[in-house]
Order: structure tokens, then sequence, then C-alpha cells
């Protein structure tokens, strides 16, 4: 079985042997198809598509990309592996075994070891970006430019949450890179990276842009741009340009099954960094809203499930007790469709809008409810960590859907924390299709909570040919759709 991954792509030191290698990226020019006219007409030249050339970019901006070589405490074996990530998580020996690598010896005890990154300059008297990562633990930063001075950096703050992070260099009248708007970049369109891949200082490579505001599974704010650039270890903290010279982007993960790079990167939007930027400057952290729900995409049978017109909107799967979510009345089966005067189409766009608002800020939420729209008024609160309760153990069957299901015993619900529920116990059929497994908590059906195997058979049996369920596994909470037939 082939599984998909994620990897950070900075700070890596082995080198081994760079094979180069290069294509042109074609401009799109108009070509309007020509008909025969009843006299004769001269014939307009066919548009000729011509290679993209980066040389002037990389000529007037690539000074001010820098080259970033950390030692840090080795807090770590060889890899970062996520903040509380379960071993038993799939993506736990891919993070051991292909996350950001560092080179220094191993031991019992914290060994200082060295890594490569890369970064930009963003103001002439030395304010440099880069990812949080390639900085983490850093004990001391050196930033090489391309004229080979050297100098110590400071690092002002960083931000897990983003990746983003801020050094500064005792310096004046550096080169600077221009910032562009991300909202304006399209997919299709030209982009180039300037970076250390391994390394090898100042390597530029190209691509386009392949998709805008992905949503990756270990990141919460960041609607990234996807790339098809070149993105190796050492890359990270390096700039994204557009085909007009503007940083749209800061190059920060890979997809990767090897931990090199397999056609698809991703870049922070540079408007994300900035206002991260502004905050670490100024407070030295990042203050965000936080309304303390979990949501998810909204597919078409989900939209089906909640007799939704189309599949839009962000779908609440789980609500923190006391949160200002909960507060507000927000519900498990909500789909928020609007924030404030932001319209929410994806589930990806709401942490992000929800992180831009100050702690305290009143604003309303547009939510279809059972079909019908309704507007809450909510006051945002800080982000914290947050957690969501456990269920456990797997009777009765749940008919169409191929569920052997009981009540939770009181000792689970004090153990989980879960008030009600139903243990499934034995799965098959359309249950098992989907990937229900016996352990999982089934919470509710459509919106409404389950208590028993005798409900839960009645709700199935008034119900269409879709319907949503509400799943507690470890952890996690998630709707999944399932077609009866």
């Amino acid at each position: 079985m082939i599984r998909q991954t994620l990897a950070r792509s900075a700070v890596g030191v082995a080198a081994l042997v760079a094979l180069g290698g290069g294509y042109a990226y074609l401009q799109k020019d108009a070509i309007t198809p020509s008909y025969a006219a009843p006299t004769p007409v001269a014939a307009a030249p066919l548009a000729v598509a011509t290679p993209t050339d980066f040389s002037a970019i990389v000529d007037q901006y690539g000074p001010a990309v820098v080259n970033i070589s950390v030692t840090a405490r080795a807090q770590r074996t060889s890899a970062q592996v996520p903040s509380g990530m379960d071993p038993d998580d799939p993506l736990f020996q891919f993070f051991k075994r292909f996350g950001p690598q560092f080179q220094g010896p191993q031991g019992g005890q914290p060994q200082l070891v060295k890594g490569l990154g890369s970064g930009f300059i963003v103001s002439s008297d030395g304010l440099i970006l880069t990812n949080a990562h390639v900085v983490d633990n850093a004990t001391e930063v050196t930033v090489k430019l391309t004229d080979r001075r050297e100098f110590k950096a400071k690092v002002l703050g960083s931000d897990p949450q983003t990746d983003v992070a801020v050094i500064r260099i005792d310096a004046k009248d550096l080169p600077t890179v221009r910032l562009g708007d991300p909202s304006k970049v399209r997919v299709g369109e030209p982009v180039v990276a300037i970076g250390s891949p391994y390394g090898f200082e100042n390597t530029v490579t190209a691509g386009i842009v392949s998709a805008k505001s992905r949503s990756l599974p270990d990141d919460t704010y960041v609607p990234f741009i996807q790339t098809d650039v070149a993105v190796n270890p050492g890359n990270s903290g390096g700039p994204l340009f557009n085909q007009r010279g503007e940083v749209i982007g800061i190059n920060s993960q890979i997809y990767s099954q090897t931990g090199g790079y397999q056609g698809l990167s991703f870049a922070i939007p540079i408007n994300v960094a900035t206002k991260v930027e502004q905050q670490l400057v100024a407070h030295g952290k990042v203050t965000r809203g936080r309304l303390g729900i979990a949501v998810q995409e909204v597919n078409q049978a989900l939209a089906q499930s909640f007799n939704l017109p189309k599949p839009t909107g962000a779908l609440v799967n789980s609500v923190e007790p006391d949160s200002p979510a909960a507060k507000a009345g927000l519900k498990p089966g909500d789909v928020i469709v609007q924030l404030g005067n932001d319209k929410i189409d994806h589930s990806g766009d709401l942490p992000e809008h929800v992180a831009d608002l100050a702690p305290g800020t009143e604003t309303s939420l547009k939510v279809i409810r059972k079909g019908e729209p309704i507007t809450l008024s909510v006051k945002v609160g800080a982000v914290k960590d947050s957690a969501v309760a456990q269920g456990k153990n797997g009777g009765e069957t749940g008919g169409r859907l191929g569920l052997a299901v009981r009540p939770l015993s009181p000792a689970e619900k004090r153990d989980s924390g879960i008030d009600g529920g139903l243990v499934v116990e034995d799965v098959g059929g359309p249950a098992a299709r989907v990937g229900i497994q016996p352990g999982d908590v089934i919470l509710s059906l459509n919106g409404t909570p389950v208590a028993s195997a005798e409900q839960l058979r009645a709700l199935v049996a008034k119900s269409g040919k879709q319907v949503a369920l509400l799943v507690q596994r470890d952890d996690a909470r998630i709707f999944i759709p399932l077609d009866l037939g």
C-alpha cells in the first residue's frame, strides 16, 4: 500500500550527487483559429509560445536570498516528529525517518548539531524571513550573503503554527525582495524558487503553481500554495517568486515518500507570513483568534445528508466545552458559510479568517443547521491547545448500516468523557466500506445524537439514501457519509 506523506523541506546538510536538469515554461499566448474568407485577406501570424526567462529576476533579487547555517540542540534523535503524534499513527515513522534532518553525533545526552536552510531579506536594515523549523532550538544562527559576507543573526521570534520565523542581522543598505499579492496568483502561472538545497547555495529552480489554498494534515492556519517547483532539504525558508519578480510565498514543505522532491511542494503565502512577522517584531509572539471547534470539508455526499443546496462551507464535527463556539450556541452538524463579512467556501478558509481576528472581537457566524440558515453572535477567544475526549472498545445490529453497536458503559463514559453514543463492536456492509472500525464511537446520525441501537435503527429507517455519521476514534471526530443504496 502506498501512503501519501508530507515532510518539511529544510535543514538538511548531507549532500551526495546533484543531477542538474531544466525545461522551459511557456507563457500563455492566445491562439485564435482563422476561417476561410470569401475574398483573400492577409493571414494573421500565429502566436508563438516563448520560454519564460527568469534570469533578470535572479540577477535583481537573488542577492536578497541568504543561506542560513544553524547550530542547534539535538532534542530529538534524527528528525522532527510533530509534538503529540501517536507512535501508532502511520505518519509517525515517516516523520521519524524523513522529517527535518540534522547532522551530528548520536548519544544519550543532548548534542549540538548543525543544519542548513534559506531565507530572504525584507528590509535593508537586516530583517530576514525564514521557516520556524529552520531555527528551531537554535543556539547559533549564521547568515551568509551572496557576496560571501557572514553575520551572526538574532532570532526575533518564531511561530510553529505557520512555520514562520523572523531573524535579524546587524547590517545596513542590504538588498531586499519585493513582496507580491498571493490572492492574485493564478493556477498554472510560472514561478521560481531560490534556495540552498543540500547546501548548494543560490540554486534556482522553476515550475508552475499547481493549486491554491491547500490545507495540509499537520497545519491549521496556512492555505498553502502548491507548486511543482523542485524543493529539497535546505530550500526551506527560501522565497517563491512570480514572473514579475515578487515574492508570493515561503517554501516550506514537500510531498515525499523518499525524503526528497517528488513533484509536489508547498509554500506559505507571503501575506500570512507578513502578518506573523509584524506580531513577532512587535511582541515576540503571535496572538490569534479561536472558536474552539474542529471542522471538515463538505463533499457532495455530506451536502446531500445535511440538505445543503451545494457542497460549500465548513462542517463542524466537534465543539469544545465552554469554548467561544459553545457559548455562541454552535453545534456539531452546523455548516459555517460566513464569518463576519468573509464567505467560507471551503473548510480551510475558516481557520485563517478566525486566526486573523483579535481575541475579544465580537462577530457573526452564518450557519446552516438542519437545512435552515441561522445567524449566531460569537466573541472570539485566544488560541490554546485543545483536546477532544476519547472513546474506546466495541450488541445489537444497526440494520442497513451494517453495524453491531452497544451503549457506552458508565466506566467508559467516565474514562472517555463522552456523555453518550454507541460503541461499534462489529462492522460490515456500507459502514465497513467507508472505513468505520470496531472501537469507533457513533455519536450522531445526520446531526441527531444517538444513545441506543433502537434509536439508531429508527433514524436510519427514516433516512434517505445518504446519511452522515459523526464518529469518534481516539482523539479525533469526523463526519462520515454513507451511501445506503
